[in-house]
């Protein structure tokens, strides 16, 4: 019974991987995607594309929108360290 249990799990321990692969890969990217936004925007203001307003309020935008992500990392590493500590 034990080995019948142990090829039912694997596929889905292999699912439940990809699946957390695929979202922090997702994670990442949005991260870099918003320091680079961050990047652009400083750009701007040098080159007096925007004035310091604009700028104020489209960085703080962009930092709650690493913070949110931040906060997510941990709400997952709180998960994962629960779930492991259960095991």
């Amino acid at each position: 019974m034990f080995l019948l249990d142990k090829l039912l799990t694997a596929p889905l321990l292999w699912i439940a991987r990809e699946i957390n692969d695929a979202v922090q890969k997702e994670k990442v990217e949005e991260s870099e995607a918003i320091t680079r936004s961050l990047s652009e925007l400083y750009m701007r203001l040098e080159t007096g594309e925007i004035t310091e307003q604009e700028f104020e309020l489209e960085e703080i935008r962009l930092l709650d929108r690493l913070d949110a992500i931040e906060l997510r990392n941990k709400a997952d590493e709180d998960t994962n360290e629960s779930s492991i500590q259960h095991h």
